[in-house]
């Protein structure tokens, strides 16, 4: 079995490198990760400047390759270019860092395990607590043992894509609780620090609270504050179906012959092309200064 194996904190990170040694017990292993940390940027994807791929070493090992580019993109170069068959699986991590509940739409962690998914290829996303001395090692362990059992009953369950997070109480234990969870939907993770730089610029800076403590039974969140690896099934077609079903048909049209939109002198949009107009040459003055 050929696994493609990848992350979003780069190459050179040692969860990456603890999942690989636990991981070529399992199959060969192809490793295509980015050549520099990549977190929180989701699903993105390269397509306005080349991917730079460098083949990396352990000694005088080849380790894997590196690319200046995204998760996603690795999954991509991976799959279509630099494993040497079609992957049988796609690993992603082990991340340093939960990603569990909203946390799951930032991820670049669980993003690579969706590009992989994209493919039909049977895909894991693998997420640490975070913590200065992690046990990646332990993790690694533990998740192999995970994706072993995910491996002979994915197709009974019907999905292709998993999200395993590793609490550090988990990590820990020599037989930790595993739950298969729901993904938790509350909202966390919106506050800002206002400061201002040197120059007097004001600026923010994401303070990156943890999430709530969660009561709703069967959810990632509460899992993982309970100490138990969550293991959840993930899809990615966003479609609201029920919403869908109770639109129907015909329920927006156009009309024929629509009134057109004129603006007036008031409105927002000529206020902004009146703003953008007299901000021009204050710009042209300041870039003559060397500003």
């Amino acid at each position: 079995m050929l696994i493609l194996l990848t992350n979003d904190d780069g190459i050179y990170a040692p969860g990456l490198a603890a999942m690989k040694d636990a991981l070529d017990g399992l199959g060969e292993v192809c490793v295509v990760a980015p050549a520099t940390e990549q977190s929180g940027v989701g699903h993105a994807i390269t397509y306005l400047r080349p991917l730079i791929v460098k083949e990396v070493y352990q000694g005088d090992r080849p380790f894997g390759y590196a690319v200046e580019g995204s998760p996603a993109d690795c999954v991509k170069l991976g799959v279509n270019e630099l494993c040497p068959q079609p992957p049988d699986m796609v690993v992603s991590g082990i991340n340093g860092g939960l990603n569990a509940g909203i946390n799951v739409l930032y991820s670049g962690t669980v993003a690579a395990a969706v590009e992989g998914a994209f493919f039909g290829i049977l895909s894991v996303a693998v997420s640490l607590e975070f913590d200065e001395n992690p046990p990646f090692h332990r993790a690694a362990s533990h998740a192999v043992q995970v994706i072993r059992q995910i491996l002979a009953n994915w197709r009974k369950v019907g999905a292709r894509l998993f999200n395993v997070n590793i609490p550090l109480e988990a990590a820990q234990h020599d037989s930790p609780e595993v739950c298969p969870v729901a993904m938790d939907v509350g909202r966390y993770g919106g506050d800002y620090e206002k400061r201002t730089d040197p120059w007097g610029r004001t600026y923010y800076w994401a303070t990156g609270e943890p999430p709530p403590r969660r009561d709703a039974p069967g959810t990632d969140l509460l899992a993982l504050a309970q100490g138990k690896i969550a293991v959840t099934p993930l899809h990615y077609d966003l479609t609201a179906r029920d919403a869908l079903e109770r639109m129907g048909q015909g329920t927006i049209a156009l009309e024929s012959n629509p009134q057109p939109f004129e603006p007036s002198a008031s409105s927002g949009h000529q206020a902004l092309i009146l703003r953008s107009a007299r901000r021009k040459p204050r710009a042209a003055s300041a870039k003559r200064d060397g500003v």
